[in-house]
């Protein structure tokens, strides 16, 4: 009996030990790693933020907030002529842009031509057209102005803006661009230029092959585009 008793004694203080050790062990992995307060509450995994996609801004907002006078705002106006449909007229010394529409009416608008000396006339056509066109100064313009770049890559900063059509086999195109300001004023080198808006509605009027005449500076005849009301 009293070695049961002595048996007895030293299991109890073997189960005392495991449990000591098991609560010390228990204690030390709570401080290292504690337990969440409601572990069945579960986090979702972050996602990965992707940077924003770049892309060209729209024509329409390209222009900066310049209110051209009424008369140079795209219109449609009178215009009697005996040039078929779709033919494209400049009138350099009134700074329009017509583009007839036949039954005597044409659609107007407001342009930029050559500073003085620079203005030319004729007869062309389309031959290319492009939209956001890279810019490359031609030789005759780099030998006049040396700074220039030697190639613009298309954009909202280009000098061409939103939209080009090229005349023939010149260097001259109607295009648009960056500095709306500069619409009924006589600052290019020879090209035509009308707000980044106004040069997509024409853009996506012509095709190539469209007919194109730049009438002279000295032809002075009277404006012939009245509004149509």
């Amino acid at each position: 009996m009293f070695n049961s008793i002595k048996l007895n004694s030293r299991l109890a203080a073997a189960a005392f030990g495991a449990l000591a050790i098991g609560t010390v062990a228990f204690s030390n992995s709570a401080a290292a790693a504690p337990l969440p307060m409601f572990p069945f509450i579960l986090t979702p995994p972050t996602e990965a933020v992707q940077p924003p996609v770049q892309s060209m801004p729209q024509t329409q907002e390209e222009d900066r907030s310049v209110e051209l006078p009424a008369r140079l705002r795209r219109q449609v106006v009178a215009y009697p002529t005996r040039e078929a449909p779709g033919t494209i007229i400049i009138d350099t010394p009134h700074t329009y842009l017509y583009l007839v529409l036949g039954n005597g009416q044409a659609m107007r608008y407001g342009i930029g031509i050559g500073r003085d000396g620079f203005t030319w006339s004729g007869t062309q056509t389309i031959t290319k057209k492009a939209e956001w066109p890279d810019w490359t100064p031609p030789p005759e313009m780099i030998a006049r102005q040396p700074y220039l770049p030697r190639h613009m890559a298309g954009g909202p900063g280009n000098p061409l803006g939103a939209r080009a059509m090229y005349l023939g086999g010149t260097i001259y195109r109607i295009h648009g661009t960056n500095a709306p300001e500069t619409i009924g004023t006589r600052v290019s080198s020879g090209c035509l230029r009308l707000t980044n808006a106004d040069v997509s509605d024409l853009y996506s009027r012509v095709s190539v092959g469209t007919k194109v005449i730049v009438l002279p500076m000295t032809d002075r005849r009277a404006d012939l585009g009245s509004a149509v009301r």
